[in-house]
């Protein structure tokens, strides 16, 4: 499990800074952050993953603090699935920039293969917040609650598209998740993970199909435990049978991948 946090620098970007309001006008995106100022909580954070849904590829959570007033204010912000690619990491800059912390926690197939998807979620989601340096005084999740915290939670339903701060992780853990899955079709270029990033359409199974699954594959999806055993069936075809006959040199099929 690799984490990576990045502490705000000193000045504006501070705890201090975060509980200060400059700017007031309304926008519904920054609603709960400035209500939760008010009350006395200086430093929300917003933890979201991305990858949960893929059938390859790690899942990435991510969590963070945007400063109050002007300086949270991050242009084009929104939920990681409504922003093009090329938005998200313009999004992404600024997010940087402008956060009072910010955390990515990354867990590998094998973890999610071991332990289960649920589990696993819940894990990086709480290690993203724990990797906050400064720390959150309150965290927002997004869609479902994350025991453990030791700090005030409240998970909010779309919490990516109705929290600045929610948007924001999504955006951190989209755009690292999504350059890892460059890394990762570079290795395996015939599932074209540089499209699709690891979820399933109806390319990524064909292309499951005809080449079984790499180890970048999670075993407990239903597709991809059903090409394992396609394949494990036509390699014992190929191979298992007592009245196999050398008759000469093989020749590729027509069609089929050398």
């Amino acid at each position: 499990m690799a984490v990576r946090t990045t502490p705000a620098p000193p000045g504006p970007r501070n705890r201090a800074a975060a509980g200060t309001s400059v700017d007031d006008r309304p926008d519904a995106l920054w609603d709960m952050e400035r209500s939760l100022h008010r009350r006395g909580f200086p430093a929300v954070a917003g933890v979201d993953e991305a990858g949960r849904g893929a059938c390859a590829g790690p899942l990435v959570a991510a969590a963070c603090v945007l400063p109050a007033g002007r300086r949270g204010r991050v242009p084009g912000l929104a939920d990681s699935k409504l922003l093009t690619a090329a938005a998200r990491e313009r999004v992404y800059e600024e997010v940087v920039d402008r956060a009072v912390a910010w955390s990515v926690v990354v867990l590998p197939v094998a973890d999610l293969d071991a332990r289960g998807m649920h589990v696993t979620n819940i894990e990086a989601l709480r290690r993203a917040v724990w990797a906050l340096d400064p720390g959150a005084d309150y965290v927002l999740t997004d869609g479902f609650p994350v025991p453990g915290l030791a700090r005030p939670t409240l998970a909010v339903w779309k919490g990516d598209r109705v929290a600045a701060c929610v948007a924001a992780a999504s955006v951190l853990a989209k755009v690292t998740r999504d350059r890892i899955m460059l890394g990762v079709h570079e290795r395996w270029p015939e599932y074209d993970f540089a499209v699709h990033k690891g979820y399933s359409t109806a390319a990524h199974d064909a292309a499951l199909q005809r080449y079984g699954p790499c180890p970048e594959h999670r075993k407990r999806f239903v597709n991809v435990a059903r090409a394992r055993d396609a394949h494990a069936a036509r390699g014992l075809q190929l191979t298992g049978s007592a009245a196999m006959v050398d008759d000469g040199a093989m020749r590729p099929v027509s069609g089929e991948p050398r």
